[in-house]
């Protein structure tokens, strides 16, 4: 590792000595679901399924909660149990999904979501691996998809960001290439 400074508040060696070596009951954690919420259902699930290519894995309407909570994630649709009990376990260990969380009464508020990159400061953005980022960003500029970023215009080359319908941020990169930035 280097000791070079990480920006102004601290060096390379600084932030190795914070991060420590993995418990071993932490061993087989797996980060398998981000949550966000939505105000309008069928514009996020659009986006998110025939933008994004992600697909509905399952679906939890919760009446007595006023909210229902979608649950999506990267794969083919054979790869998806037909049987609920095998589909909902074969989810939640499945790495990498996405609820989309949906309050009954999301659509009245009179504010937009809060995206987190606007004071107060907090989440940033969803990361997206895409093959070929001047590819992908073709295809979202002509699907009609607001940018927050495009691609080569920002400090880091080969990425760019996009907003999904509630204003939240995915940041479009290719991981082989990102290292070259």
């Amino acid at each position: 590792m280097t000791t070079a400074p990480v920006g102004k508040y601290m060096t390379a060696k600084e932030v190795e000595a914070c991060c420590k070596e993995p418990d071993d009951a932490c061993k087989k954690f797996v980060n398998q679901q981000t949550m966000i919420r939505i105000k309008d259902p069928k514009k996020s699930l659009d986006f998110y399924t025939r933008v994004l290519g992600m697909r509905l894995i399952q679906t939890f309407d919760q009446p007595a909660a006023q909210r229902t909570l979608f649950f999506l994630g990267f794969c083919n649709a054979d790869e998806i149990p037909k049987d609920k009990e095998e589909r909902i376990k074969w989810l939640f260990l499945k790495p990498g999904c996405m609820e989309l969380w949906y309050d009954y009464d999301a659509h009245k508020r009179d504010k937009p979501m809060h995206n987190g990159n606007c004071e107060p400061l907090g989440y940033g953005h969803i990361g997206l691996a895409v093959p070929h980022v001047k590819d992908a960003c073709k295809r979202f500029d002509d699907l009609g998809v607001e940018f927050e970023m495009k691609v080569d215009t920002g400090f880091v080359k080969d990425t760019a960001f996009i907003r999904d319908p509630d204003g939240y941020w995915i940041e479009l990169f290719n991981g082989a290439t990102l290292i070259k930035a």
